[in-house]
């Protein structure tokens, strides 16, 4: 894999946080209901919504809370218009940012991301000024893994697995994304359990950032991911390990 994904793990530490804000469960019910809307309401046939169902369940979601985002997808009950959008902007020291939307206001979200961005030394940029630079990928994550990275490259290779890296207590493989499903059920067949399998967007290479600019920068991102209507956020940034514990403990 071209580009290491720093905001890729460091998103995923911060997840139990942004489950106690109740953020989780907006965010997928918006994904249930986009994606109901799109391919229909059958989780058989339309893998984005078994997709998000799965993370649904795994978020420990009322069954309830599900079924009737489905049926607001598929318009059996009545419910907001939900549009997806996907900016792309610079932010401190050159970094790319993709920031992937559902919102029921698309002007209002729009002016409330440029705020955000220049607030942080960053701008706005047009549509495919930074999507260049990344990769879709299938992405699967082991947290706190019973097993070492080795053992789980050797359990997905066979299903189509290009990447295994460790960052502290976490796993990542990366994968095409036609091949997730391959790799998820090649864990589950070496009884090696996963948290979270997604689509993501991996940088084909990275943007070193120095002190100043990496505190800009994971302030940005926070503030996009506390923002009711973002969804996902992408970057290519890296910061050293180094800087990353002077910034923890300042």
């Amino acid at each position: 894999m071209s580009g290491h994904n720093k905001w890729s793990s460091i998103k995923h530490k911060k997840g139990a946080a942004d489950a106690k804000r109740g953020k989780m469960f907006t965010r997928i019910i918006k994904e249930i209901i986009v994606a109901a809307r799109q391919g229909g309401g059958d989780v058989n046939g339309n893998a984005r919504l078994r997709s998000a169902v799965q993370l649904a369940k795994d978020a420990n979601m009322p069954k309830a809370n599900i079924e009737n985002a489905i049926k607001k997808g598929t318009g059996e009950l009545p419910g907001v218009t939900i549009e997806e959008c996907v900016y792309e902007g610079y932010g401190p020291g050159g970094s790319a940012v993709i920031v992937e939307v559902a919102t029921d206001n698309r002007n209002r979200t729009t002016a409330e991301l440029r705020h955000m961005f220049q607030r942080h030394g960053g701008a706005l940029g047009e549509v495919g000024s930074v999507s260049w630079m990344f990769n879709r990928k299938g992405n699967v994550i082991l947290e706190n893994p019973t097993v070492d990275e080795e053992t789980v490259f050797n359990a997905v290779l066979d299903a189509g697995a290009e990447d295994v890296s460790t960052d502290g207590d976490i796993i990542e493989i990366y994968c095409a994304v036609a091949d997730m499903e391959k790799v998820k059920a090649s864990l589950t067949a070496a009884n090696i359990p996963y948290s979270t399998a997604k689509m993501t967007m991996v940088p084909q290479n990275t943007v070193q950032l120095d002190a100043s600019k990496a505190r800009q920068m994971l302030e940005l991102m926070d503030d996009l991911e506390n923002h009711d209507d973002v969804q996902n956020t992408y970057s290519n940034f890296d910061i050293s390990e180094e800087i990353m514990e002077k910034l923890a403990s300042s």
